[in-house]
């Protein structure tokens, strides 16, 4: 019988809460068909459960573990991710205890040599970056799990087989109280880099594993600088390598230090090895505090992915479906935007609302992305640890002329994570005005928010459905497009309009209406009278027209849900 480690981790800031198991219904004979399972209950899992609820889809998590997870492991969340955690009910809990940052520092040989300032404007809800350790954000994911009916958490649960049909899949699970057999119509692979789903099933990845190791090793010490990313090439302590520094709530600061080749993930947690590198860092920037470890691990550099994430009715996410370098904070911020993707595609398909082929949009769309990000992230990772002689000679020129010549400081760049636009979805319209707008969010790239007022922003107004953005002055909607939205609705589809207006006479209550009083969202939309974006139920764009025709506006609504 699976026994998992029911003693709290120890940590200098965290508390731990063991989580109990619960005897489920299988094991006492019943034997229901679930619509969805979840392996890991994990940041990205968490959220696949939540999202999916969203839909009216229940699901059960299956986690082998009873706790959250041990140490601070992701601690930087992106904009975007916020975004997505707001869709599911934890954004403000979050910024309650994260720590929000805008810049970036390289450093070598004691000089500031680049400073990076993201991108943030008037219209942006939440900062750029947010520094938060991972146990916070799933005891926040798991409350909000506890509140939701339609989620069935069964912690100290081991999955020790997976079989997968064309019609569902029956996994074979080990507990506290025995053995018992799950059936599903939907398995999620939410388990991580070790994915024990992925190893049942046989799918291999492609791509890189990178050299050399790393140490991450989280400290509680009182150092008075700001919040910002700060890494430090070639130290005398480390010759060739780089350390990373982040700060974190709660009085904690996050080192990530390469290790000599060769050097054991053994010999460098050993008590003496951490101890003599963290004060030689504390010391090569000055700060004379006593320290102590909280916790420390060991990783290795990897840019890979699955070349599909749809097999049959196993559904590949998060770092199960990939394994990207942690350079640019790709880890949960990556699988956040894969499980928002997933959510509503298996929704629209378990509603009945879309074919299968739905799914395979999200394999298509986020497989790319996954290239992407593996594209970019090994240009930082070839940078920060140059794989040979070649690289390292560029590396070294470069950080020698970074002290003298500014041109070459933009190549300290550490193309942070981004949220991903599906330029050649097969979910875009075709038949559409994309082409003549000159500004604006394009076919498949993620809405811009837009603050309307004080606390009020467009994101705060968009929720489980398909949208509908329409620019229009006229009293009422027009009778042809209030009659469409009436043909979508009776079928099941979520689909709401939202009026953009800049006057207070409109009269029509039938549609959520927000008021741009100065014009403001039609100028960065690129919008006017009687022009709409149609929007997808993970907020990017699926087609844009300047002047609204209602036929073409169902066929893109077919198009995108993969109904024709």
């Amino acid at each position: 019988m699976h026994h998992p480690d029911s003693a709290p981790r120890k940590s200098l800031y965290y508390d731990y809460q063991v989580y109990p198991f619960r005897r489920p219904p299988e094991l006492n004979g019943e034997t229901p068909q679930h619509k969805v399972v979840i392996v890991g209950a994990g940041p990205v899992g968490l959220v696949t459960a939540l999202d999916l609820a969203r839909y009216g889809i229940p699901s059960v998590i299956i986690e082998a573990d009873v706790q959250v997870s041990h140490g601070s492991r992701a601690i930087v969340f992106t904009r975007r991710s916020m975004e997505i955690l707001q869709q599911v009910g934890v954004a403000d809990r979050m910024l309650e205890k994260a720590l929000t940052w805008r810049y970036g520092n390289s450093f070598y040989k004691g000089e500031c040599v680049f400073r990076m300032e993201a991108p943030y404007d008037e219209d942006d809800r939440y900062q750029p970056m947010q520094n938060l350790q991972q146990q916070y954000l799933e005891e926040y994911l798991v409350d909000r799990v506890m509140e939701e009916s339609l989620i069935d958490l069964r912690w100290g649960t081991k999955v020790l087989a997976v079989e997968n049909h064309t019609d569902g899949v029956t996994l074979s699970l080990d507990t506290p109280e025995g053995e018992y057999t799950l059936q599903s119509d939907w398995l999620v692979a939410a388990d991580g880099a070790k994915s024990t789903v992925r190893n049942l099933l046989g799918p291999r990845m492609e791509g890189d594993s990178y050299t050399g190791n790393f140490v991450i090793a989280d400290i509680k010490i009182d150092i008075d600088l700001p919040t910002e990313r700060r890494a430090y090439f070639d130290p005398d302590w480390n010759p060739g390598n780089t350390i990373l520094m982040h700060r974190e709530p709660e009085g904690i600061w996050r080192l990530d230090y390469q290790l000599p080749t060769g050097e054991t993930a053994e010999e460098a947690l050993a008590p003496e090895s951490l101890n003599q590198r963290i004060q030689a860092q504390l010391d090569m920037i000055g700060v004379d505090a006593e320290w102590e470890i909280d916790w420390c691990s060991v990783y290795s550099a990897r840019a890979m992915t699955l070349p599909q994430y749809v097999y049959d009715r196993v559904l590949f996410t998060g770092d199960a479906a990939h394994m990207l370098p942690i350079f640019g904070v790709r880890g949960a911020n990556t699988g956040w935007q894969d499980c928002h993707n997933m959510a509503w595609k298996l929704a629209f398909v378990i509603k009945g609302w879309s074919n299968n082929a739905l799914l395979n949009s999200y394999s298509e769309e986020r497989v790319g992305a996954a290239w992407e990000i593996i594209d970019e992230a090994s240009k930082s990772t070839r940078f920060m640890t140059p794989p040979d002689c070649g690289y390292r000679l560029l590396r070294d020129a470069t950080l020698s002329l970074s002290l003298t010549q500014t041109y070459v400081r933009p190549l300290f760049h550490w193309r942070t994570s981004r949220a991903h636009d599906y330029l050649d979805s097969r979910l875009n319209c075709r038949i559409d005005d994309n082409h003549r707008f000159s500004t604006g969010p394009v076919n498949g790239a993620p809405l811009q928010n837009i603050r309307f007022s004080e606390n009020d922003y467009l994101f705060d107004h968009l929720g489980a459905s398909i949208y509908l953005l329409y620019f229009s002055e006229e009293p009422e909607l027009p009778a042809s497009l209030k009659l469409l939205q009436d043909a979508v609705t009776e079928q099941g589809i979520p689909f709401e309009i939202i009026r953009i207006s800049e006057k207070l006479n409109v009269t029509n209550r039938d549609v959520k209406i927000l008021r741009d009083p100065y014009g403001h969202m039609c100028e960065r939309y690129g919008a006017s009278d009687g022009s709409a974006y149609l929007v997808r139920p993970d907020q990017h764009v699926a087609a844009r027209w300047k002047q609204l025709d209602t036929g073409d506006l169902l066929k893109a609504i077919n198009q995108m849900i993969i109904r024709d």
